[in-house]
């Protein structure tokens, strides 16, 4: 069935290693990386953590496993953490702060993902025996559920200070950090400042087939090599998977502008078809959103006739449909899901009282 997709909006995790990529693959330096013996694993490890401005980093499997074990890092049984209630690390990772940090959660409201230093402060709580430990304060860069919306360098820099002020971590989600830092013209390491941890996806908006990369101090990053090896995070020769990851961002960082300028485009021409509205109003980066409660067709009604003509696009619920421009996906393509989406609702028709 997944032959069959031409034009794959699902997800940014879509995408497949260029030629390219490959090529930089089959051609890796390898050897054990729990031994520090794998030249491209270190020089990854190196170069990410230089982009971010922190000590060091460490190579891991997957996204989740970065957030997971930096939780398991800052936290102690019964600890809380401060995020988003749209946050990924709150409703996508398998509750897996609380089941392997034995944290839960203290959410913050929001439209779009992101809240103030205010709100943040507002939710640590006062020291008390019977309450909870407010320990860690995440954020998610860029906000999935808030349409691809980045935060603010000025917001995240008093949301890091409003942190350890009251002796709590400040850890990032950086996900989709490089879409952030290309839509704002701003280097991840500005975005990261004052952070204890941070780390940033390769298998999303980079092209890369597996790994998220963690940082932090010197001290973290050696208590992460503990979680890592518990948690079956150890990939021996990994460097073929680390060189995609350095071909990623010598190639593939600065055309992220592309894909925001195609969900930009395909935005447009589905935002005035009846009985539907795109979120964000604005599309920052490579996230659109689609609340079609008002069409005739329900979503997965609207996704099974995309379907039949090769594209793909994530149903959220019955009214809900979201969109992720990648590198997979050209403009031209763009162009033509958005087209054919809004064929399909014009014909369908508003939703009848």
């Amino acid at each position: 069935m997944t032959g069959s997709i031409e034009i794959d909006l699902v997800s940014d995790t879509a995408t497949k290693p260029s030629p390219g990529m490959l090529a930089a693959m089959l051609a890796a330096e390898v050897g054990d990386e729990q031994r520090d013996e794998d030249p491209s694993v270190l020089a990854l490890n190196a170069r990410v953590a230089d982009l971010l401005g922190l000590e060091a980093a460490l190579f891991l499997p997957s996204g989740t496993m970065c957030n997971q074990i930096a939780f398991l890092v800052h936290c102690r049984l019964g600890d809380e953490i401060i995020a988003a209630e749209s946050a990924h690390v709150f409703g996508s990772e398998g509750a897996g702060a609380s089941a392997l940090a034995g944290a839960q959660f203290r959410l913050i409201d929001t439209e779009d993902g992101i809240f103030s230093a205010a709100q943040a402060a507002a939710a640590i709580r006062a020291p008390r025996h019977r309450s909870p430990r407010s320990r860690v304060i995440a954020v998610e860069q860029t906000a999935n559920r808030g349409g691809g919306s980045v935060w603010p360098t000025q917001t995240l820099g008093e949301i890091a200070a409003v942190a350890h002020a009251n002796g709590l971590a400040a850890h990032m989600d950086g996900a989709r950090l490089p879409n952030a830092a290309v839509a704002s013209g701003t280097a991840m390491a500005a975005h990261v400042r004052g952070f204890d941890s941070a780390w940033i996806d390769l298998s999303k908006g980079l092209g890369c087939p597996v790994g998220g990369v963690l940082a932090g101090s010197r001290g973290f990053i050696e208590e992460a090599w503990s979680w890592k090896h518990r948690l079956g995070g150890a990939m021996r020769q990994a460097g073929f998977l680390a060189a995609a990851g350095l071909y990623a961002l010598d190639h593939n960082v600065a055309r992220l502008a592309q894909d925001h300028d195609n969900a930009r485009a395909f935005g447009a021409l589905v935002a005035n078809s009846p009985g539907v509205s795109v979120f964000p109003r604005e599309i920052a980066t490579n996230i659109v959103f689609l609340d079609v409660s008002g069409s005739s067709l329900d979503a997965h009604e609207i996704a099974a006739r995309l379907r039949t003509h090769g594209i793909r696009l994530g149903v959220e619920s019955a009214t809900r449909m979201r969109a992720v421009t990648h590198l997979d996906v050209s403009a031209e393509q763009a162009v033509r899901a958005g087209t054919l989406l809004a064929r399909i609702l014009e014909e369908a028709g508003p939703r009848q009282a």
